[in-house]
């Protein structure tokens, strides 16, 4: 390709890219038609919204397409996330390690039970690495959170092995992953328990919803317990005789109960999604294909040969690799992919690690006179934040989230990456003068906070 003077740089952008001029049903999510609409309008119309018989008929739906005995639905993914961890017995003084490349609901609410969490770092795609799992294991360790970060499928073969070595239960976060397969099995389906966010930004996607999914009868038990005091009573609880005498009272001593809107229309988007995902899949490899091979950037993605897919793609995203493109911080280069386009289609980082929270160093929720993370703990799990410094150096990107396979608009967005990525030496001299953090991210609120 002949060198082209870089748009950030007083160059000509490409034209026609703006959210304006793509087609709309390229990145249009969730696909709502008049069956979701006429579903939404019967909860409506017979005032349906804090029932649970559309919820209870969901559940069922669900369970048996992943292929789970149980099912139960909450107002959002943290709260089903909370009751997984009811449900396994977190508790005063445990500890619970989780990846520290996700979203603070995937671990933030431990110290809702007086436990600490303790961070793993992570594998280039993003992924909970294996290697480090066991540094982090303590005698005080219950559980571990896996998550399935931006869809791709984490080593459960290793991370398996490794929990039952040491006699630890597993939570699968699953909310960028609904559908995915792991060498041919559902995400979801090996730990003890799962919970994901089916919220209006995920593949799955049905309004503001979380689902917990388990085969343990006294776990589901746990879970409904925890968020439903409607069910929290005979015809549910049937095994666990230590929840007998708290019946008809939420446990977790708030409401969980999902809005009926939200379970029709998830109805509805079950019915087609694993349909829709494989469109998804197809357009988001057709772009990978493109890229692989281009110095810097490597996409996050599955070989699906092996079995294992990522669902429906959820915040597709590249690794990226300053080193090989001449020292070029993650941030400096989507400045540039972004400048190309015309529009911010592109962004760095996703989330910054947790452990460079201050909610996980200094927050004291209780008025304690300590960090509620470590208030119920013998040892400062903080030490062992530093030992995840490699992960802050795990760059990344993201592209845009195809959700149809349009061969000509997907090569109209990769040919701007190879023209950044053949022409990045024309940005080399103006970078050095960017002080900005390389590693780039976002708390939400405050997009890409240093």
């Amino acid at each position: 390709m002949a060198e082209k003077k870089l748009a950030i740089l007083g160059g000509e952008p490409k034209k026609n890219m703006t959210r304006a001029d793509v087609p709309a049903e390229l990145l249009r999510w969730p696909i709502i038609t008049e069956e979701d609409e006429a579903a939404a309008l019967e909860v409506i119309r017979n005032n349906k919204f804090s029932g649970t018989d559309i919820t209870q008929q969901f559940e069922k739906e669900f369970a048996e397409w992943l292929g789970t005995d149980y099912a139960i639905c909450y107002t959002n993914g943290t709260m089903s996330l909370s009751a997984a961890m009811f449900a396994r017995g977190l508790s005063e003084g445990d500890e619970i390690i989780c990846p520290t490349k996700t979203y603070w609901g995937s671990v933030s609410q431990a110290i809702n039970f007086g436990a600490s969490a303790v961070f793993c770092n992570i594998t280039d795609m993003l992924s909970m690495d294996p290697d480090d799992l066991e540094r982090c294991i303590s005698p005080r360790t219950k559980a571990i959170m896996v998550v399935h970060y931006i869809g791709y499928p984490c080593d459960m073969d290793r991370i398996m092995a490794i929990a039952k070595k040491h006699n630890l239960k597993v939570i699968e976060d699953v909310s960028h992953a609904q559908g995915g397969l792991y060498k041919g099995k559902r995400l979801g389906t090996f730990g003890d328990v799962a919970a994901m966010s089916l919220m209006s930004e995920k593949a799955f996607a049905a309004g503001e919803l979380g689902i917990l999914v388990t085969n343990e009868r006294k776990i589901y038990e746990r879970a409904m317990a925890f968020g439903h005091y409607e069910r929290n009573n005979e015809r549910y609880i049937q095994e666990c005789d230590d929840l007998k005498d708290y019946f008809h009272i939420a446990l977790g001593g708030c409401k969980g109960r999902a809005n009926q809107v939200s379970s029709a229309i998830a109805r509805v988007q079950l019915k087609y999604f694993d349909e829709r995902c494989a469109e998804v899949r197809k357009a988001t490899n057709y772009m990978w294909d493109l890229l692989e091979g281009l110095p810097g950037i490597k996409p996050i993605r599955v070989d699906e040969k092996t079995g294992s897919n990522m669902g429906g793609c959820y915040c597709a995203a590249c690794a990226y690799y300053p080193e090989q493109l001449h020292g070029l911080t993650v941030r400096q280069f989507c400045d540039a992919v972004n400048a190309e386009l015309g529009a911010r289609w592109v962004m760095h980082g996703i989330n910054f690690c947790l452990h460079t929270h201050q909610f996980f160093k200094t927050f004291d929720l209780y008025k304690r006179g300590v960090p509620s993370r470590i208030a119920y703990n013998d040892r400062d799990v903080r030490e062992l934040d530093d030992a995840c410094k490699p992960s802050e150096e795990k760059y990344c990107f993201t592209i845009p989230w195809f959700k149809k396979y349009d061969k000509e608009w997907i090569e109209k967005f990769a040919e701007v990456f190879k023209t950044v990525v053949e022409n990045h030496e024309q940005l080399l001299e103006t970078a050095k003068e960017d002080k900005r953090s390389a590693q780039g991210g976002q708390w939400y609120g405050k997009e890409n906070q240093e």
